[in-house]
């Protein structure tokens, strides 16, 4: 049985479900992250998105005349997160992402052939694969749909050629923490380039997994990779100490994506 809390929250992600599906271009709407998942707190954001056919004019979820900022179209930088909102909306926080469905398509028809870019977004020690739009799809709860969606399975072509690629990045990145800055006593580069050089080799281990990952706040956790915590947090000061600890970081990852 639902409490009125629960009642009242399905109530409110109705109506603005409703409202996002009427604007012009918008083809369906799917509510993502941990509220999708059924992990969110009672404070967690709710986060949405707007799947559109065509064109799509910020403007127009402006008039609506929620609270907060509305990008343009690449307001966040362009690439697959191509521009969104931070709303308040009947005193809870909002994101509304923009999802062209030509780019998904598109997305998809790489992925099915093992292809897949990566794009740089704050907040995202390796950046993001273009592919981040098919988990997405593949996790959020379809709220309003005009026109059926893509609800992907993990492709065999990616599960066998983004492992590589993510190494392939995580080997060069760890090289140049050990050899450009770890040798010479150069601690916060040493360390944040360990640090992304983990993220890369996560992705590596959840990819030959078949696993959908949609941001960096379980990607270690998922990928078995907590043990670089330990390791970054107290990597020394010395280059002797700096250059032992991103190796030892290097073996573990390349232990976790069983890399030869």
């Amino acid at each position: 049985m639902n409490t009125d809390r629960e009642a009242d929250d399905e109530a409110f992600l109705g109506g603005v479900a409703d409202r996002l599906a009427a604007l012009p271009g918008v083809r369906a709407v799917t509510l993502g992250g941990s509220r999708a998942e059924g992990t969110h707190a009672p404070e967690s954001d709710w986060d949405l998105a707007v799947h559109y056919r065509g064109s799509f004019d910020p403007q127009d979820l402006r008039d609506v005349g929620w609270r907060g900022e509305v990008s343009e179209l690449g307001g966040w930088g362009g690439g697959i997160f191509n521009g969104g909102a931070w709303l308040e909306i009947d005193d809870r926080r909002v994101d509304v992402h923009y999802r062209d469905l030509a780019v998904t398509e598109r997305v998809l028809a790489d992925a099915r052939d093992g292809r897949f870019a990566v794009e740089p977004l704050m907040f995202h020690l390796a950046g993001i694969p273009t592919y981040l739009l098919l988990a997405e799809l593949a996790q959020a709860q379809v709220l309003r749909e005009r026109e059926p969606l893509p609800r992907p399975e993990y492709p065999e072509a990616l599960r066998r050629e983004a492992p590589r690629e993510w190494w392939g990045r995580a080997e060069v990145t760890f090289g140049y923490a050990l050899d450009g800055h770890a040798r010479r006593g150069r601690v916060t580069q040493a360390v944040g380039l360990a640090a992304v050089a983990t993220a890369q080799a996560a992705h590596a281990v959840v990819a030959a997994r078949g696993v959908w990952v949609t941001n960096d706040k379980q990607l270690l956790a998922r990928a078995g990779l907590e043990g670089v915590d330990e390791l970054l947090g107290a990597p020394g000061r010395t280059p002797e100490e700096l250059a032992a600890t991103v190796t030892r970081c290097r073996e573990l990852c390349g232990e976790r994506a069983a890399v030869r």
